[in-house]
């Protein structure tokens, strides 16, 4: 896990103009079927790994994985799919 305190990860996130801001960690193997969220959400990846795909996007089959010190925005009421890593995953969540 990265040696920066949580305070400071999701004060960063926060610097980004997100007003609701938490720090979240996932069991390994974890997985959210798709959905979608009202507003635009970031996540700040701390440790572990996650993969997050669009079915309804333009590439419905194409995953891309995220690793500690990514940043991964999700526009309002875009479908995504997203399964965890085999070690787990901890993010900062800004909405």
């Amino acid at each position: 896990m990265s040696q920066t305190p949580r305070r400071d990860h999701e004060a960063e996130v926060r610097s980004w103009g997100f007003p609701h801001v938490f720090t979240w960690t996932d069991s390994p193997n974890a997985h959210y079927k798709p959905h979608s969220h009202a507003g635009l959400t970031t996540h700040l990846i701390v440790s572990g790994q996650l993969t997050i795909a669009y079915p309804r996007g333009p590439r419905p089959g194409k995953k891309t994985t995220y690793a500690a010190g990514d940043r991964v925005d999700v526009d309002a009421g875009l479908v995504h799919e997203v399964w965890i890593g085999g070690q787990g995953c901890t993010y900062v969540v800004g909405e």
